[in-house]
């Protein structure tokens, strides 16, 4: 609980009706949560403005109002306050409200359109190897150290971020790493904290139709480094033909990592097998267990951030040579088999590129690749046909089926994706709208030591039709499915 007057501190305001010595009890941008004492701030969405339920926030308690225009009919008792930009005060707000919390701990954002989920957990259980009290927050779950929260976003709303951040610190954390998405960016989720360093993964073809080109995305992504204070560092993959691009206008450290490039933490790629990978960095020469280029790029990342907040590279080394992936990411589904099978969040054209090149990297070329993959509905159409195409490129044998098709029709996703498929590779693609039926035809169809890949939900336990989340589960499918073909076969 704080006085009004104290939580708006930094909020640049146009107007205000009331008494600013209110205490206030809450911060709240949906007024069915609303409780009596709270300030209610009014935010338009991509979907719906807060404006339209300012009275129905004070008829729940409401004592304070913050918005971007005052209603006609102003209520006694309340006080009213008007902002240019509500979305962007709520960040300042909120951190206020929970105490500045993003100055109490070493907090690092990781954006980008792939890696930000294996970079940021790994880094989340490098610093906790390390002897720190850690926090996380990412796609797959929130984190205070060892209790495990759920999550339905990448990046939270300013006010749940500023509580986490603030429980974080109550438990004894000092760090805490953050998946930040451009959506998170342009709706101001971030604003208002505090980073001490920001990391720029990659950016490849994904939510162009929530940003509309590709130079909006960018964009959104630099508008993270903008901010920065200068004390801060501003790490960028100069890899990217847009990673520096991210750097032009921070008053942050400026600082790059690469594998092919010169740069400032580098990784040189010394093998790469299905075990693992092994990287000169530095110095040393390192094996991890992780596979595949991409992750040469998380890892070396991930060093960078360590050793820029003051970790002893020796030991940063030796602490993540022993990593796993995060759940979802290349992750090998054990069964009593002797195929291959992995799970992979790849959702994007590029992503789906990366996971796919690495498999190559170490087939023999006995075995078969069999991919199932589908695009997700109410998103980014233009990259189905690619995803289908890419698939096609590295696969012998290709499954198109749902993702989550949300309030799309799945048979209409998959048409979609069939544009994509050359006339040479027709005979080598199934259309099964069915994803446990897709899955289990994939197992079917494979013999020992061919490798199967079930790309795009990864951690996911869900898939989304007509607005319902149903129960489903890639890795639990897949090995289901693995024995149950495999049973089927002994009989």
């Amino acid at each position: 609980m704080a006085a009004l007057k104290e939580i708006i501190y930094k909020v640049s305001l146009e107007s205000v009706s009331g008494n600013m010595d209110n205490e206030v009890k809450g911060v709240f941008i949906d007024s069915r949560s609303v409780q009596p004492g709270g300030l209610f701030i009014a935010v338009t969405g991509s979907q719906t403005d807060g404006h339209q339920y300012i009275d129905k926030a004070i008829d729940n308690g409401a004592v304070a109002i913050l918005s971007e225009h005052t209603p006609s009919v102003l209520r006694s008792n309340v006080t009213y306050i008007t902002v240019n930009d509500s979305a962007s005060a709520l960040g300042q707000v909120a951190s206020n409200f929970h105490g500045n919390p993003s100055k109490n701990l070493k907090l690092v954002a990781i954006t980008g359109t792939n890696g930000k989920t294996t970079t940021a957990t790994l880094l989340f259980q490098l610093f906790r190897n390390l002897g720190y009290r850690v926090g996380l927050i990412s796609t797959v779950h929130n984190r205070i150290n060892n209790k495990i929260l759920p999550t339905n976003l990448t990046t939270p709303d300013a006010i749940t971020i500023n509580a986490l951040l603030k429980a974080m610190i109550k438990d004894g954390c000092t760090h805490c790493f953050m998946e930040v998405s451009s959506h998170a960016i342009v709706q101001e989720r971030v604003s208002g904290l505090y980073f001490t360093g920001a990391v720029f993964t990659n950016l490849s073809h994904d939510h162009l139709d929530y940003h509309g080109s590709f130079e909006a995305y960018i964009q959104a992504k630099k508008k993270l480094f903008d901010v920065l204070p200068k004390e801060a560092f501003a790490l960028t993959n100069i890899d990217d033909k847009r990673g520096l691009i991210v750097l032009q206008n921070t008053k942050a450290r400026k600082l790059t990592y690469g594998v092919k490039r010169l740069s400032d933490f580098k990784a040189k790629m010394i093998t790469n097998t299905k075990r693992g990978l092994e990287l000169e960095i530095g110095k040393s020469v390192v094996w991890f267990k992780l596979i595949g280029e991409f992750n040469a790029y998380n890892l070396i990342a991930c060093y960078a951030v360590a050793v820029l907040m003051g970790e002893t590279p020796e030991e940063v080394l030796r602490q993540l040579s022993d990593m796993k992936p995060a759940p979802g990411r290349f992750d090998q589904v054990a069964t009593s088999s002797e195929v291959m099978a992995i799970v992979d969040y790849a959702h994007t054209p590029d992503a789906l590129d990366k996971v796919l090149t690495a498999i190559k990297a170490f087939r023999t070329g006995q075995e078969q690749m069999i991919t199932v993959v589908g695009c997700g509905g109410n998103r980014d159409k233009e990259k189905r046909p690619i995803m289908a195409g890419i698939a096609c490129k590295y696969s012998d044998k290709v499954i198109l089926t749902s993702d989550n098709p949300r309030d799309e029709s799945p048979e209409r996703i998959l048409q979609d994706m069939q544009k994509g498929i050359t006339a040479i590779h027709l005979k080598k693609v199934l259309s099964i709208v069915d994803r446990k039926e897709a899955i289990k035809i994939a197992c079917t169809l494979s013999t020992n030591h061919d490798i199967i890949l079930v790309a795009g939900k990864g951690h996911e336990t869900y898939q989304e039709i007509n607005g319902i989340r149903h129960d489903f589960d890639d890795k639990i499918v897949l090995t289901e499915m693995m024995e149950l073909v495999k049973g089927g076969a002994e009989d």
